[in-house]
């Protein structure tokens, strides 16, 4: 498999965003699981049992604990970094809603599709409608991201 310094190895030269990349374009979804070991750890969960304690979530009237948002916002930070490299971080901005909570045990996929694009100097500026749905389509985290890449990037060139 191709792969550069640019782009995280096991990503596929076809799935990098190029100048030559239309608008319309759908980025490929990263699924992940809504693990409640995750959801119970420091660095996610904190100290809110809601977050990891089925029984003090019922109790709270939620259906299961539920996964905090950071989580969906990581997943979807995941996909745009399978296509768009080390450009994701090097002025690209990200924003996003959490609009309905994850939970525990839901299967989430991450969703963007490119809705504008438009040459600058040296660079080629996208617009990205980015969201994060559970398996039956519900909608979770909604958002969008902003960014350049170079004009005389081209996925020929950035495989090397």
């Amino acid at each position: 498999m191709e792969t550069n310094n640019a782009y995280p190895p096991g990503t596929r030269p076809q799935d990098w965003v190029t100048a030559q990349t239309p608008v319309g374009f759908a980025l490929q979804s990263v699924t992940k699981k809504a693990a409640i070991q995750l959801m119970g750890s420091r660095l996610w969960g904190r100290f809110n049992p809601n977050h990891w304690d089925p029984v003090y979530a019922a109790k709270t009237g939620l259906d299961a604990p539920i996964q905090t948002g950071e989580m969906s916002s990581a997943y979807i930070a995941e996909m745009c970094v399978n296509h768009f490299g080390k450009w994701f971080f090097t002025g690209a901005r990200i924003s996003c809603k959490y609009i309905a909570a994850t939970l525990a045990n839901e299967v989430i996929s991450t969703h963007g599709v490119i809705t504008a694009k438009r040459d600058e100097g040296d660079k080629v500026h996208f617009t990205v409608d980015l969201w994060a749905q559970n398996e039956r389509g519900e909608k979770k985290t909604a958002g969008t991201l902003e960014i350049a890449i170079p004009r005389d990037l081209r996925t020929e060139e950035a495989a090397r």
